[in-house]
């Protein structure tokens, strides 16, 4: 079976080398190029076609959901696994609307990630627990906007 391919995509430099250096150790991935912003993200894809893209949410120069939005109305074929920090309502539910397959948080652990990123490739929707249970029940009770 072929390696997953991935495009990393975080503004910060640090953050990149690190997955770089985690998916370049892990056999069954090949990590096809780095992007710093959203932007930058789309022309990447849409030129290497990755199988799936690990996206920051916010980026100075192009956010995730922007590019989100864009990969999917350019009809590529990557799956994107949002990889962030930010947990609340206010990031998840635009980036699910605009259509990143999965979302995660950068505290997930290693072996996490890999299934994660497996998952997606196939097409599998991805959230972290806190994410899944939050929006759970949110939509168990709409009224209640605090989540």
């Amino acid at each position: 079976m072929a390696d997953i391919t991935l495009l990393i995509v975080d503004d910060h430099p640090v953050v990149r080398d690190g997955l770089r250096g985690m998916f370049a150790a892990t056999t069954g991935f090949t990590v096809l190029a780095e992007a710093a912003d959203g932007r930058e993200a789309v022309a990447l894809a849409e030129r290497l076609r990755p199988d799936v893209v690990l996206m920051d949410l916010r980026m100075p120069g192009g956010g995730g959901v922007e590019a989100i939005t864009e990969l999917t109305r350019r009809g590529l074929p990557c799956k994107v696994l949002v990889l962030t920090t930010y947990d609340t309502d206010a990031d998840t539910i635009p980036a699910i609307e605009a259509g990143a397959t999965g979302y995660l948080l950068k505290d997930a652990p290693r072996d996490e990630l890999f299934t994660a990123v497996r998952a997606a490739a196939e097409g599998r929707t991805v959230l972290s627990p806190a994410i899944a249970s939050r929006l759970v029940s949110r939509v168990r009770d709409p009224r209640d906007r605090s989540l």
